[in-house]
This record gives structure tokens, C-alpha cells and sequence, in this order.
């Protein structure tokens, strides 16, 4: 009510006045009136909109009584308003009959403007507007005009004023030429007018419902009706037509800018005016398409539009990162030019009053004082005094009476708009960005908003532009009035959740693209398999044997790298279209380093960090294909494989976008060395743990129970477990996984804390079968305490061998034990050709350090150093893994007999180290003992007990081998050598006799 008091107030203040207005001439004063106009009107619309708004002046009145003991005095007239105002265009053309002239001379003075603006992007392309090359002569000449500001002024806000104005005083319709057209042109170009953010206007039902009342406006009423049928017929296409023209406008203009920005001193008309033009489009689209129920789709969706404001982004951004380059031009031209124009429009006032005087004055000294000195140290301009001087000297010089009146002098009134726009490009580039090309209007319509992201990623041309939306969440808060704080954080919020989703929602696409791209490379690289080439082998072998296999007609298979062969350049294979859509994403990703967005920080390349890294560690565990109900698993070889294929692809995303990509590699890679990742899912280490350990577990079911019986054997000759051949197959092929590349491989993926992990789970076996064997050495313990003091005895010892109970368990866990340290072994030796490889320097430093440890170091420094050794897959003395897993308790397959060797020594090792024994004194005793049980066993003649008596004297002679601790000298003082050479001739030959 009291704003509403003010401008009627001001208004007849103006009409009687008889203030002159013309936008070329006095253009601030003429804007502000319109403005003032068109704002009055918009709020009292606004307010007609409120459906429970006699309800809520009702509840405040009563709230004012109850807290001030009285009613607001103002009520009845605030209620009065509410009822007069229920149609507030009619009422408000009752009440503007007075303002009638002042506001049709201000509106017909657009018909030098609106026209000019409104035009069809054919006469666009004809005039080549907004192009710099069009006259490369004229190039660096400043871009001039008589009504500057009114250039870059709004379409959409002259649109608004002449509607809302000829609604007002729609008398001038009749009587005025020029009026009628303006009004005509109009209600041609829109169907609705923004009143504020979402809320629109309808242009053409209101105007109709309006004039209908009024005797004698059936014509006006048919201009109505005919420009509502051309607007929604030829509208949609002629703003899409400016589109397409402004795009390539944009592009070109950005281009050139950014080659040479020096041209951005004489050429800025030109970047406000793109700019300008292009928020005016992008509005009406937005405003139209969210509101107009009957058109055309093709005209109303535009897939293209990221593209539009992807240039205006590039434009704003050089005008931000050139402003001193601007400021130096126009500090020049102020003073050099400007100055001394103005100085002689002055001199050469036939009139001119004191006060206009001293005004006119001050502008010629404060723009001569100016010098590019002041740009260079940093100095701060602030013309904004001086901009307010010319405001009111605008309204002192259009006032019927003035003694200086710019009516008369229009060449000033020109003059100073164009000083006042140089001004502005020295002091004002952020406000002149914001005046032209703020779109924060998107923050009110979402879902538009989101649509028109999603067409945008849709089509692979336009994904290089999609970062626009992004940097569009920027703008919002420039739409926040410091009058209303409260909706900051609401708006604020919104801004940073759509920034957040466009970031991420690109780099999902990205993703999705790079994994597509590492999918195709993985099935190239799986075709060079080994295990491919066999049919070619097998093909070759025949056709030179000269057999005919297979039928006839068989197309013969492809080889690897067919694909790369072009027979047409226009072929475009599917690799190549992801190649491309992946290269324009990641130019959108890769356009800025980082965003700010409400004093937040966005930086795009780490939302596609965080997916990749995320997406590599799912298809690593992916392409492992473990399957727990029927234990299968990839080779190792072949997921190593896959693994460095999907790394080469990766690697090559660093030509996209500037990502370290090794960083990716460093987090995933090394959380698959761990039993589980960071999210708590699992990793290739403890799937291929628990493949491993389920195979030794599984004893009476699978791997182990099957060596137990001979279906599968560890050779040590081939570094290997093998399949025998037997009746029923087996699920799998032992050497397939088991073999040393296959190993290797294994090491390659799990690394050194991999392999660590491994080994602790197939040590808590071993623990499991020792804690077995000490059960049985406390059943036996009586007799083996005997035994340990009758070895010297023969026949004592073949009586008390004779009362051992279990004997043959003690065997065969022995063996067990002995095949899991032998695989335990190839996977040491495996990792230790791997380190070799990778970092020869410093496994040879630790091989060095392991070597050379004195004999009598104390054993918690020793077994650190072996810890070490054994991390780098180095062979030690006591295996510090079995150590830890035996002292745990304080307490684990298979006619591998010769594994045996392997675990008495190692068990050994680990047992006398935790019990604080002397592991030489006590193997030296175990050689003793085993020397003269095996040499009562030369005298016997049973066959039951000789059985195998040969192949037992080899076992001994192979724990004194694999033993650190024992010699060859020890072992023939005790045991002639003569009869290991009889027992190596007798397996060979029997070996030799079960082959034949």
C-alpha cells in the first residue's frame, strides 16, 4: 500500500512536470519510468494472484490488534485496495488515463529501438551482425552507435514494457500510427510475458478479455486474435532461426576473442550484445516451452541450446579473465576521446545553467584525470557518483520548464550514454555480465532445467557443451535480493544440488563410455590368448599332413588385428563411435579446473576420479568370474590380463582430461592386495585366498583328497601340481592354475601383502594338522620317549615301533602339511621372479641382508629379517608365517610322499623355534633316529615291512637336502652313502618297468 502510494505520487509528480522521455536520449530516466511502470503493474497482478490473500490481511490485522491493543489504521484502505485490485489491469487502466500521454511518448520512442531488435535471423545473417571478420579493415575500430545502451538493452524487458504499457494507455493504439505497430510486433514475437521467475503473464487471452468490455475496439480485438495465430504459428520457428543464427555467431566471435583479446577494448558492443540476444532466446524457449499448451514440437525442444550457452559461458569468461585489458582501453578513451568530446559540446551550449554547468563540469575533469597508470597499479575505479550526476541531470534538463532542455540538445543526451557505457566497462564488468546474460531464471525451472541436460548428454554432438549446465548453477544467487535473506539457502541449496548432480551425472556417462571402451579392448586382448591359437595350430598341422577335418563349407576363423584393417575410411566401427563420444565428454569434464558455487568448490575431473575408481575395482573383482556354489575362478593369467588391458585403456584418459590416472591405479590396486576394499566389499586377494584355501580344506571332496589317492601330483621338476589321468575327470586342471605363470601372475595381482595374505590362510591348515599330530604324539608319547633312547638298539626299537598307534596318519598329515608348504613355495618362488623384476635393486638387498645375518643374532632380530625375506619371496631358515601360525596355538593329502621332506623341516624349524630349542641339535637327533630305524629295516625279510624301503631311503636323503641345518657329511656318518646310490638305481629302474 505504501509503495503504491509512492508511485502514484511520483507519477502525477512527472505528468506534471510534462517531463520529456525518449530511451535514445535521456535513457536512464526513460528506463527507470517504463520500469517503474511495468514493476507497479507486475506487483499488483502478483498480488490478484494470491487466492487467500483477504484471509492473510485479515490474520495480520488480527495479529496487530492482539499485539498492539488496536487495529492498523491503514487496514481499511490496505482491504479497500485488495477488493478494487481483484482485476487489476482494468483498474489500473482506469487510473493511468492521466499518465496516458506521458507514457505513450516514452513508449513510441522504442519504435527506433524495438523494431531493430526484433528482427528475423535472415536480416541478421545479411547485416552479419555480431561478426568481427565480416570487414577485417574495420577490425579495431571501436564499435560506435548513437543509442548505445539501448543495444544491448532486453528484448524480453522491451516486450514487457510496451505490452504492459499500450494495456494502460491503449488510447494510443487508436490514435498513433507508430503505437498500434509497436503493439502489433509484440503480441507477434511472445504468447506469454515473465512477471516474476515462473509466474507468466498470458499476452493475448488478458489483452482480449480487457478490450472486449471497451465500445469501438472490435478492430483491436481482430489485431489481437491475428497476432496470437502468427505467434503460434511463425514465433517458435523465427526464435528458432535466431538460435541456429546466434550459435554459429557465438562460436565465431568466442573464437576470435579468444585468439585475439585485445580486441575485446573495441569490440566489447559487440560481446554485450551476443550476450544479450542470447539470454533473450534462451528466456523466451524456457518461458514458452514450460507454458504454451498448443505448438509445434520441433520448435519448442531444442537439443542445441547447451551449445548456445556453452558460447555465452566462453564469452563471460573472457571478459572476466580480460577486464584489465578492457579497462586499459576505455581509460584511454574516456580521457583522449571522450573527455574532449564533451568539453566541446559543452563550449558550444548556447545555454547552460550554473548547476548543469558545475555537473558537466566535473565529468570532463574526472575523465581527464584518468590515466593507464591507475590500471596498472591495481587502482579501483568507481564512476558510480558520476553515473548518478547524469541520472539527475537527465531529470533536470526534461522537465517542461528546464532553461537547458536535452529535448533540444540531443547530441549531449547521445554523447553521455556513451560515456556513461565506456564508464561501465571500467568499473562495472561483473554488473554489465549480469544486466545481459544472467540465467538464474533456470533455478525456477528444474525440471526443464534437467531435461534439457539429459537431451544434451543424448547426443553425442552436444556432450562437449554439457559442462554449461553446470557452470549455470553459478548464476542463482545473482537472482537473491539482499530485502529477502531468508531464501539464500534455499536457493543456494538448489544451486549446489544440480551442480552436484550435472557433475555427476557426466561423470557416470564418462564411465559408462570408458568401461564400454575397456569391454572391446578386453576382447581384443582375450583373443590373443594362447589358448586361441591352438585351432590355428591344429589347422596348419593338418593341411601339412594333408587331413581334411572339419566340413567343407567352415568359414575360415578370424585372426586378431582383422579389426584394424580399413577397406573404407568412411567405416565406422563401434569402438570408434565410443572414442568419440568419450572425447567430447571429457572436453566438457576437462573445460574448467574448478567451479564455485555458493562459496563451494566443485572440481569436475574428481567426480570422474572417483567413478573410475569405483567402476575398476568392481570390474577387477568382475572379471575374477568366482563362482562359490561351483568354485570356479579366472586364470590368473588371463585375469592379469584383462586387468592390464582395462589399465591401457585408462592410461589413455589422461589424453582426454587431466586426471592422474596413477593415483586410480594406487588406490584400487592396493586395496586388492587386502582381504577387503575400503567399502568392505571383497578383493581378488581374498577371492583367490578363499579359492585356494577351499581347494586344501575341501580334503575328502576335492583338490587335496584327490592328491591323497594319486588323481593329482605336486612334480617338483615342472614347478607344478598335475592331473593323473583316472577314471573320473576332474573339474579342473591343476597346472592350469598351479604352474609358474600362473603363479607369477597370481604375484602380479595380489602383490607382496596379497601373497602375505595367502600364505597366513594356508598356514592356519598347517596349524589345524600339527595340532592333529601333537594329539598323536601325546597318545604315543610314552613309547617315543623310549624310542629316543633306544636308537642304538635294533631290536628294542622294532618291538616299541611295533606298539606306535596311527602311524599311518602321522604319514599322511605330514604329507598334507608337505603339499601345502610345496605350493606355498611356487608361490614364494613366483613372487620372488615378480619383485626380481620389478625392483631388482632392493630384493637384492634384502637377499643380501638374509644371507649375511650372523648365526648367532638373537632370534626376534633374525626372524624380523626373515619376516622381511619372506614378504620379498626369498626361501628362509624358519618360515616366520609358519612360526606365527604354530605359536597361535602354543599347540593341518596324497601319496606325494616326497613333500614330506619339505615338512619335516620346515615344521621342525618353526616348533624348536617357538619351544626355544636348538633346531641343529635337535634335527642331528632326528637323523639318528631315522638312520637306525632305517638300517633295522636293510635287515628285515618280511615284504610287508621292506615295502618301499628303497623309496624311503630317497625321502631321507631329500630332508637332509631341503634342510639348512643338515650335511651331506652328517648324513654319511650315519647312514652309508652306498645304499642311497642302490636306492636311486632301484626307483629308476622300477620307474622305467611301470612305464613300459
Amino acid at each position: 500500500l505504501s509503495f503504491k502510494d509512492h508511485v502514484c505520487e511520483l507519477l502525477n509528480t512527472i505528468d506534471a512536470c510534462q517531463v520529456f522521455f525518449d530511451i535514445t536520449v535521456n535513457f536512464d530516466l526513460t528506463k527507470n519510468y517504463l520500469d517503474l511502470v511495468v514493476t507497479y503493474t507486475t506487483l499488483m497482478i502478483l498480488l490478484s494472484r494470491i487466492e487467500e490473500r483477504k484471509a492473510i490481511i485479515g490474520l495480520y490485522n488480527y495479529a496487530h490488534e492482539m499485539t498492539h491493543g488496536s487495529s492498523d489504521r491503514e487496514y481499511p484502505r490496505l482491504g479497500q485496495m485488495i477488493v478494487d485490485y481483484e482485476n487489476p489491469l482494468k483498474k489500473m487502466m482506469e487510473e493511468f488515463v492521466p499518465h496516458g500521454k506521458s507514457l505513450s511518448d516514452a513508449l513510441i520512442s522504442l519504435q527506433m529501438v524495438y523494431p531493430r531488435r526484433n528482427l528475423s535471423a535472415d536480416q541478421w545473417r545479411n547485416a552479419q551482425l555480431l561478426s568481427l571478420i565480416s570487414a577485417p579493415s574495420t577490425m579495431l575500430n571501436p564499435a560506435q552507435s548513437d543509442t548505445m545502451p539501448c543495444e544491448y538493452l532486453s528484448l524480453d524487458t522491451m516486450e514487457k514494457w510496451i505490452v504492459f504499457g499500450f494495456i494502460l494507455s491503449h488510447a494510443a493504439l487508436n490514435s498513433d500510427p507508430a503505437a498500434l505497430s509497436l503493439w502489433k510486433l509484440s503480441l507477434q514475437s511472445s504468447s506469454c510475458l515473465c512477471l516474476f521467475r515462473d509466474e507468466v503473464f498470458h499476452i493475448h487471452k488478458a489483452a482480449e478479455d480487457l478490450f472486449v468490455n471497451i465500445r469501438g475496439y472490435n478492430k483491436r480485438i481482430n489485431d489481437i486474435r491475428e497476432c496470437k495465430e502468427a505467434a503460434l504459428s511463425h514465433a517458435g520457428s523465427m526464435h528458432r532461426e535466431r538460435r541456429k543464427f546466434l550459435r554459429s555467431a557465438l562460436k565465431e566471435l568466442a573464437t576470435v576473442l579468444a585468439d585475439q583479446p585485445g580486441l575485446l577494448g573495441p569490440k566489447a558492443l559487440f560481446v554485450f550484445m551476443a550476450l544479450s540476444f542470447a539470454r533473450d532466446e534462451i528466456i523466451w524457449l524456457l518461458r514458452h516451452a514450460d507454458n504454451i499448451q498448443k505448438k509445434s514440437t520441433d520448435d519448442f525442444i531444442d537439443k542445441h541450446i547447451a551449445e548456445l550457452i556453452f558460447y555465452m559461458e566462453e564469452l563471460r569468461a573472457h571478459v572476466r579473465k580480460y577486464g584489465p585489458v578492457m579497462q586499459r582501453y576505455y581509460v584511454q578513451y574516456l580521457s583522449g576521446f571522450d573527455a574532449v568530446v564533451l568539453n566541446e559540446l559543452v563550449q558550444n551550449l548556447s545555454v547552460c545553467p550554473e548547476d548543469e554547468s558545475i555537473i558537466m563540469s566535473s565529468f570532463v575533469n574526472t575523465m581527464t584525470s584518468l590515466s593507464v597508470k591507475q590500471v596498472e597499479d591495481g587502482e579501483v575505479f568507481d564512476f558510480r557518483g558520476m553515473r548518478l550526476d547524469w541520472f539527475r541531470l537527465q531529470a533536470y534538463t526534461s522537465v517542461s520548464k528546464a532553461s537547458l532542455g536535452i529535448a533540444d540538445h540531443r547530441e549531449l543526451g547521445k554523447m553521455m550514454n556513451t560515456i556513461i557505457f565506456h564508464t561501465k566497462m571500467v568499473d562495472s564488468l561483473v554488473e554489465m555480465l549480469v544486466e545481459t546474460s544472467d540465467l538464474s531464471i533456470f533455478c525456477f525451472y528444474s525440471r526443464a532445467f534437467e531435461k534439457m541436460f539429459q537431451q544434451c548428454l543424448e547426443l553425442p554432438s552436444q556432450s562437449r557443451y554439457s559442462i554449461s549446465f553446470p557452470l549455470l548453477c553459478m548464476h542463482f544467487m545473482s537472482c537473491t535480493h539482499e530485502l529477502c535473506p531468508e531464501e539464500r539457502h534455499h536457493i543456494g541449496d538448489r544451486s549446489l544440488s544440480l551442480c552436484n548432480m550435472f557433475l555427476d551425472e557426466m561423470a557416470k556417462q564418462a564411465r559408462n563410455l570408458i568401461t564400454d571402451i575397456c569391454t572391446e579392448q578386453c576382447t581384443l586382448s582375450d583373443q590373443l590368448l594362447p589358448k586361441h591359437c591352438a585351432k590355428t595350430i591344429s589347422q596348419a598341422v593338418n593341411k601339412k599332413s594333408k587331413k581334411q577335418t572339419g566340413k567343407k563349407g567352415e568359414p575360415e576363423r578370424e585372426k586378431p588385428g582383422v579389426e584394424s584393417m580399413r577397406k573404407n575410411r568412411l567405416l565406422v566401427t563401434n569402438l570408434d563411435k565410443l572414442h568419440t563420444a568419450l572425447s567430447e565428454l571429457c572436453f566438457s569434464i576437462n573445460y574448467v579446473p574448478n567451479m564455485v558455487v555458493w562459496e563451494h568448490t566443485f572440481t569436475p575431473r574428481e567426480y570422474l576420479t572417483s567413478h573410475l575408481e569405483i567402476r575398476f575395482t568392481k570390474s577387477i573383482v568382475g572379471m575374477t568370474m568366482y563362482n562359490q556354489a561351483t568354485q570356479e575362478i579366472a586364470k590368473p593369467s588371463e585375469l592379469l590380463t584383462s586387468v592390464r588391458a582395462y589399465m591401457t585403456v585408462l592410461q589413455s584418459i589422461e589424453n582426454y582430461v587431466q586426471i592422474d590416472i596413477t593415483r586410480v591405479f594406487n588406490n584400487v590396486l592396493l586395496q586388492q592386495t587386502q582381504h577387503l576394499d575400503s567399502h568392505g566389499e571383497p578383493t581378488i586377494t581374498s577371492l583367490y585366498t578363499n579359492w585356494w584355501t577351499s581347494c586344501f580344506y575341501r580334503y575328502l571332496e576335492t583338490l587335496l583328497r584327490q592328491v591323497s589317492n594319486g588323481h593329482i601330483a605336486y612334480f617338483p621338476a615342472m614347478k607344478a601340481f598335475v592331473n593323473l589321468p583316472t577314471e573320473n575327470e576332474l573339474t579342473f586342471n591343476a597346472e592350469e592354475y598351479s604352474d609358474i605363470s600362473e603363479m607369477r601372475s597370481l604375484s602380479e595381482l595380489l602383490g607382496p601383502y596379497g601373497m602375505k595374505f595367502l600364505s597366513e590362510s594356508l598356514m592356519w591348515h598347517i596349524s589345524s594338522q600339527v595340532a592333529e599330530l601333537k594329539k598323536l604324539v601325546v597318545e604315543n608319547m610314552e613309547v617315543l620317549t623310549q624310542m629316543r633312547t633306544s636308537f642304538d638298539k635294533p631290536d628294542q626299537m622294532a618291538a616299541l615301533f611295533k606298539k606306535l598307534t596311527s602311524v599311518d596318519s602321522v604319514l599322511k598329515r605330514m604329507t598334507i602339511i608337505g603339499v601345502i608348504l610345496s605350493f606355498r613355495s611356487l608361490a614364494q618362488e613366483a613372487l620372488r621372479d615378480v619383485l626380481s623384476y620389478h625392483i631388482p635393486f632392493l630384493v637384492s638387498s634384502v637377499e643380501d641382508f638374509k644371507d649375511h645375518i650372523p648365526r648367532e643374532t638373537d632370534m626376534k632380530v633374525a626372524m624380523n629379517v626373515y619376516e622381511l625375506s619372506s614378504a620379498a619371496g626369498l626361501p628362509c631358515e624358519i618360515d616366520p608365517a609358519l612360526v606365527v601360525a604354530l605359536s597361535s596355538q602354543k599347540s593341518g593329502h596324497c601319496n606325494n610322499i616326497h613333500c614330506l621332506a619339505k615338512a619335516i623341516n620346515q615344521i621342525a624349524a618353526a616348533l624348536f623355534t617357538i619351544h626355544k630349542g636348538s633346531i641343529e641339535d635337535r634335527l642331528k637327533e632326528f637323523l639318528a633316529l631315522a638312520s637306525s630305524s632305517l638300517l633295522k629295516i636293510g635287515q628285515e625279510t618280511d615284504k610287508v615291512t621292506t615295502r618301499n624301503r628303497e623309496s624311503v631311503y630317497l625321502l631321507l636323503d631329500m630332508i637332509v637336502q631341503e634342510s639348512p641345518f643338515l650335511t651331506m657329511d652328517l648324513l654319511e656318518s650315519c647312514f652309508p652313502y652306498v645304499l642311497l646310490r642302490n636306492a636311486y638305481h632301484a626307483v629308476y629302474k622300477q620307474s622305467v618297468s611301470a612305464s613300459a
